[in-house]
């Protein structure tokens, strides 16, 4: 419902008497089918809890990806009408893609706020615009631009558990404690989260507060400590056939599914576990063994949460939404990652590869995910997973728990929704009107509609009949029980390569058509015996593209995009930095394509030694060192090191360290290492200069380093015994010197 604008002097700073706090605990790339609650073995006792004492929906969709989700949720809209169509960190052209939203779109923090509410958010952001998440901002798509009144957390797509990249309010800051200390994120943010809602509660009581608590889990990197693991060894040695098998008949003996719903088979790229050699078996054990670890360990933290609520006697009157932002991640690949950035890099490993990091998998030295087989198992019974807009990839589990209105406890709930009802869902179970202006702009329509009413009627209907999906190419229409899916790189002949490149040929694209109300799975197309039907829903999905700005399509995650890049996207192609403070995110020139690195130093007389630079870790990033005074240069393509090292020491006194990288078209890169001209090391880094993927959360430091280390030759902080003047980063790219220039200027010799 609408209501008149809230705006200026006159807004309501005061909640009604009795309004509900609101906690949304929204997970990364969890499946239909991992929560206890929801069929599986994995135990998720906080969330089972929710679930016994509340509701849980079995019909609720999200968008196939995790900033178009967190985008539609605050907002109420459709993803692309509010510029996410695809992941905020590569802001394009296109209106559908800016990932900027308008101000004509206001958020539920925003909303809330000026109805009295106190809001946070911790844990992942991942809606701030790529190339704006420097200390410099600009900060409109922080957290606090969108309405919070404070944050915690981290804004790219993922972190690493152990030595986060952390930012407050407006500002990075340092985690807490290092890993050798037991840090960890999930229990860190469980502690902010624990903080905000007490410091609160203690100072205004009667104050209602809005709390989304996004944790960094279940995406990549699976890391928790062994303790968690170790509970599930040898659960999972049977493999993903018989998980998913084990899940589906708890589902239907439970209700979760209809007694109709049939488990859709295994797809071709998915292989048999009966096939595997001995080695991978254990391998891919291993890797469940972890995320179900990982899992169990989050849900723990949660359980933290909603404890201090009911010893502080707020959960009661606490409206708890507990949801996915998309399907289970295949992002592992055909047989999973010690190292994620590796697939971001399309460097695949093979057993053979990961095999000596099974016992250590998800520890310090990792930065794992599991093969694409668990993730076709962990969203049971649906078929494919993230990115795809089949219901592995958009089917959410939701639980509702409101013990002060929802009295069917336990219940499961089949009315179909999706993720933009949850902004209006909020607002009508808060008694809130949703406003015809927020801060001075008069608001657009939201796309999404109420679910209130079910909370306490079984039988409430579905609150809209149509709902178009898009991600990647990907495409399909629900409209009145029908649904229309396009097999986009998902035909069922798909190999992996096409699997992560995409088919690029919509007009080739073949239409399924699915009656969801008798196939609850999309387990039978019927589009032969209803062309008719088939035909009204593509055309409603162009209407509905056409309206949401969906067009045009892209179908890869990062190839072709670079030239479509929004021009005000910051581009640093030369960048001159100084000793001081981090330099963060979007503040450092790529150097993918090659580039320099010039230091002016001071070398001391005496005992020289230290980081000079460095950038991200032993998961990926490169540091210029000196040890045992002579000076090196450390490549971390993903656990594959290389240092190129000098033989002689550094002479005291001035001196300029120069390295220059240069890719080759082989795939291959040179590293070179000169001081005042003079090359004095060199060596060749089989996999080239992956930087792209280290730009997104991780810092530059200036004379030493943090959290772990790029290479094994040092520990952090090994900070530099001389003086620094000043790091300039040169890149290949666009306004920087290409290799031939460096070569020119003598930094190294052919």
């Amino acid at each position: 419902m609408t209501g008149s604008g809230i705006d200026g002097d006159d807004l309501p700073r005061r909640a009604a008497p009795g309004s509900p706090n609101v906690v949304v605990i929204l997970f990364d790339d969890l499946g239909f089918a991992q929560l206890g609650c929801y069929g599986s073995e994995i135990a998720t006792p906080a969330l089972d809890g929710l679930a016994a004492g509340g509701l849980r929906y079995n019909r609720i969709h999200v968008t196939a990806l995790c900033s178009p989700s967190r985008a539609a949720l605050l907002t109420g809209r459709n993803h692309h009408r509010v510029g996410m169509g695809f992941l905020a960190d590569m802001p394009l052209t296109q209106p559908g893609y800016t990932a900027h939203r308008p101000r004509t779109m206001g958020t539920l923090p925003r909303i809330l706020s000026q109805a009295g509410y106190s809001s946070y958010a911790v844990g992942k952001w991942h809606l701030t615009p790529g190339g704006e998440r420097s200390d410099a901002g600009p900060f409109e798509g922080w957290p606090l631009g969108w309405g919070f009144d404070r944050f915690y957390g981290f804004l790219q797509g993922d972190t690493n558990h152990w030595t986060p990249n952390l930012a407050q309010d407006n500002h990075y800051v340092e985690p807490p404690a290092g890993p050798e200390e037991g840090y960890h994120l999930s229990e860190d943010l469980a502690d902010r989260a624990i903080r905000y809602v007490q410091d609160q509660h203690q100072a205004v009581p009667d104050k209602p507060f809005f709390l989304y608590l996004s944790f960094g889990a279940m995406h990549a990197p699976h890391h928790v400590a062994t303790e968690w693991v170790e509970p599930y060894r040898g659960q999972f040695d049977d493999g993903w056939e018989a998980f998913r098998e084990r899940a589906f008949a708890r589902q239907c003996a439970e209700g979760i599914v209809p007694e109709s719903a049939e488990l859709t088979p295994r797809p071709s790229w998915v292989p048999a576990w009966h096939e595997l050699d001995g080695d991978a078996r254990f391998l891919f054990a291993r890797m469940q063994e972890t995320y179900a670890g990982f899992l169990s360990h989050t849900d723990a933290q949660i359980g933290r949460v909603l404890a201090h609520l009911e010893a502080s006697g707020q959960l009661d009157n606490t409206i708890v939404l507990a949801m996915s932002d998309n399907g289970a991640s295949a992002e592992g690949g055909v047989t999973g990652t010690v190292n994620e950035h590796r697939f971001s890099g399309r460097m695949p490993e093979t057993v053979e590869q990961n095999l000596p990091y099974a016992d250590d998998w998800g520890g310090f030295r990792t930065y794992s995910h599991y093969a694409w087989g668990w993730a076709w198992a962990g969203n049971t019974p649906f078929h494919l997973w993230k990115r795809y807009t089949w219901l592995g990839g958009t089917r959410s589990p939701l639980i509702v728990h409101w013990p002060e209105r929802i009295t069917d406890q336990g219940a499961v709930r089949g009315q179909l929704g999706h993720i933009v009802d949850l902004l209006p869902t909020v607002l009508d179970a808060c008694g809130i009107e949703l406003p015809d202006v927020v801060d001075g702009y008069v608001q657009d329509s939201v796309d999404g509609a109420s679910l209130e009413p079910s909370f306490t009627d079984a039988d409430a209907p579905n609150p809209r009949p149509t709902q178009y999906f898009e991600m990647l190419g990907s495409r399909s229409m629900i409209h009145n029980g029908w649904k229309a899916t396009t097999n986009h790189v998902s035909d069922g002949v798909v190999d992996e390569e096409r699997l992560l490149e995409g088919s690029r040929e919509f007009e080739t694209d073949e239409w399924q058509l699915f009656e969801l109300d008798s196939d609850y799975s999309e387990a039978r197309d019927v589009a032969a015996e209803h062309p008719d039907v088939l035909t009204e829903l593509i055309e409603l999905w162009d209407v509905e593209a056409e309206r949401n700005h969906v067009l045009p399509m892209k179908d890869a995650l990062t190839a072709g995009l670079s030239s479509m890049l929004d021009p005000q996207y910051p581009r640093h192609w030369r960048a001159v930095y100084r000793p001081g403070g981090p330099i963060r995110d979007g503040a450092v020139p790529p150097l993918g394509a090659g580039g320099t690195i010039i230091a002016r130093v001071e070398v001391p007389t005496g005992d020289a030694e230290g980081v000079v630079y460095a950038l991200g870790d032993w998961s990926g990033g490169f540091a210029l060192f000196v040890r045992d005074g002579r000076p090196a240069f450390a490549l971390n393509v993903g656990s594959a090191e290389v240092v190129a090292r000098a033989s002689e020491p550094l002479a005291p006194g001035a001196r300029e360290l120069a390295v220059v990288l240069i890719p080759a078209p082989d795939g291959t890169a040179v590293i070179r290492v000169s001081v005042d001209g003079a090359p004095v090391a060199e060596a060749v880094s089989a996999l080239g200069v992956p930087f792209a993927f280290q730009h997104g959360g991780t810092a530059l430091r200036i004379g030493h380093d943090a959290g772990f280390p790029v290479c094994d030759d040092y520990r952090c902080p090994f900070p530099w015994t001389g003086t620094i003047q000043d790091v300039t980063v040169d890149s290949a790219l666009g306004g920087g010197p290409s290799i031939a220039d460096t070569v020119r200027t003598g930094l190294h010799a052919d």
